[in-house]
Order: structure tokens, then C-alpha cells, then sequence
């Protein structure tokens, strides 16, 4: 009996440390005073790329999480040329408000050695954007007449992160319709994300 009675105490002794433990981590989260937005597509900057998408193709994409310890807000987007009876490339937004836990060093991990874990990938820091930020590209064009560019700016202020991605397909072009380079694409970007992130500020 007394060393259920001990085992006891010691469950909940630890029970205590882990509820404590959690409910400091909400008390400490660093947020910056952003909101998820509970449609993201309503809320979001991409007037960067109105110019060589004008239209869209379909109705926006969005969707969101409140919880205790993530709340989130996603948006996706077919852009299209004028010229284009279908999508010519693809936009999406996600932002994540951790609010049990510090994201910084998953953040670090999962963008600053992206191509660690996948081939072919550019990664870039980019500065004045949030606490830290990762630019990561891929152009599998080339001189062929198939292939993919692709970017995605990630971000991170305080406990929020937040990506926006750029995709878009050769094989879905005509010889009038070429993609954009990543160089204008990742301007776009980082343009809209600044842009953006300042309108989810409280």
C-alpha cells in the first residue's frame, strides 16, 4: 500500500509539472500581436503577382484552426493568365500562432536545412523579414519544354510562422505564356508577405 500511495503522489506530482509546464507556455507565448484570420484569402497581399496573373481560376481555397494551442489559417489560390483557360501556377498561404510551444528550433531544423532532406533545392536567408526567414527555389526547366519553378518564403516572428508558396508548370504554357522568373517570383513574395503579415497584426 505505501508504495501505491507513493506511485501516486509522484503520478501526480508529474501531472502537476506537465499542466504547469503547459499552462506557462501559453503565458509566454510570444505571438506579436498576430491574428489567424478565419479567411485568409480575404486577408492576404498578392496584388505582386495581379500583373502577370490577372485572373483567377475558381474560387480561393480557405480554411481555419482555433484551439488552445494552435490556431491557423490557410488560403490557396489558381492564378491564371488572361490568355489561359486553366490554372497557369498556384499560390498558397499558411500561418500557424503557436501558443504552447516555441516554434524557432523546428522552424530552424525543417527550412534552414531543407535540402538537406530534399535534392535539387535552393536555400537562401533572407533578412528584414521576422526574427528569421528562409527563401527556398527550384527550376527544373531549364532548356526543355516540361518542368516546374517552384518558391517558398518562410517565416518566422516570435511564435508565429508563416509560408507562402509560388508553384507553377511549363507544360501548362504555350510559347506566349512562359512562367515568370524566380528572381521576379520571389520579389513577389517577399513583397506580399511583408505586406500581408503586417495586416494580421492586431
Amino acid at each position: 500500500m505505501l508504495w501505491a500511495a507513493v506511485g501516486a503522489v509522484v503520478a501526480s506530482a508529474a501531472w502537476a509539472v506537465a499542466f504547469l509546464a503547459l499552462d506557462a507556455g501559453k503565458d509566454d507565448a510570444d505571438l506579436r500581436g498576430y491574428t489567424a484570420a478565419a479567411n485568409l484569402c480575404g486577408k492576404a497581399d498578392h496584388s505582386s503577382f495581379d500583373d502577370e496573373y490577372p485572373d483567377d481560376s475558381g474560387s480561393p481555397t480557405h480554411n481555419s484552426l482555433k484551439d488552445t494551442a494552435l490556431d491557423q489559417s490557410y488560403c490557396s489560390l489558381n492564378l491564371k493568365k488572361t490568355t489561359s483557360s486553366y490554372a497557369d501556377a498556384y499560390l498558397t498561404l499558411q500561418l500557424d500562432l503557436h501558443k504552447r510551444t516555441d516554434p524557432g528550433p523546428e522552424f530552424r531544423a525543417v527550412w534552414k536545412k531543407y535540402g538537406d532532406l530534399h535534392d535539387g533545392y535552393d536555400v537562401d536567408t533572407v533578412d528584414g523579414i521576422g526574427d528569421e526567414a528562409y527563401l527556398v527555389s527550384q527550376d527544373t526547366t531549364g532548356d526543355t519544354t516540361s518542368g516546374s519553378r517552384y518558391a517558398t518564403l518562410a517565416v518566422r516572428d516570435g511564435w508565429m510562422t508563416w509560408t507562402m508558396t509560388y508553384s507553377s508548370y511549363l507544360t501548362s504554357y504555350d510559347e506566349d505564356k512562359d512562367p515568370p522568373e524566380l528572381d521576379e517570383v520571389t520579389d513577389w513574395l517577399k513583397t506580399d508577405t511583408e505586406s500581408t503579415l503586417e495586416a494580421l497584426r492586431d
